[in-house]
């Protein structure tokens, strides 16, 4: 399997709300890096949770695939869109955000670094601020977010 293919594989999963698929297609000590939001998830107990948290949070949840640029050394960028109506809550490092009922066409770009035919670091890059503005709450976002225990990333 080429590494573009393997990181196709691995979004297809995510799709699918394939949990375990998802995991094994990490090193034990990979990481995923939601760069929209600044919190690390490392090895196989956290990397499950930002595909966990969005699937819950928009039940239609997709990944539009763009373009996937494959080099030779084990790094696979991707241009894609995330896409779905946010009906679930939302959890995101400031607290919970309730169901707007809104759709989110958003604009990512992730970048995969692959060690040993596995993920090894994922640098996912959604638009936060394209996210928000779409949900409706970017203008305030304090008003309409609940309060929540800390997660531990």
């Amino acid at each position: 399997m080429t590494n573009e293919e393997f990181v196709r594989r691995a979004y297809g999963l995510a799709e699918v709300k394939d949990i375990a698929g998802w995991i094994d297609c990490f090193n034990p000590d990979g990481v995923f890096v939601d760069e929209s939001v600044a919190v690390t998830y490392t090895g196989h107990d956290e990397v499950a949770f930002p595909v966990e948290n969005y699937g819950g949070a928009f039940s239609d949840m997709h990944r539009e695939l763009y373009d996937v640029y494959a080099s030779g050394d084990d790094v696979v960028a991707v241009e894609l869109a995330l896409q779905g109506t946010h009906d679930g809550p939302l959890w995101l490092p400031q607290g919970i955000l309730p169901p707007t009922g809104n759709r989110m066409d958003a604009p990512c770009c992730d970048v995969f670094k692959l060690k040993d035919g596995r993920i090894q670091l994922f640098d996912c890059y959604p638009s936060g601020s394209v996210i928000l503005g779409q949900l409706g709450v970017l203008g305030n976002l304090d008003a309409v977010l609940e309060p929540h225990e800390a997660h531990s990333a």
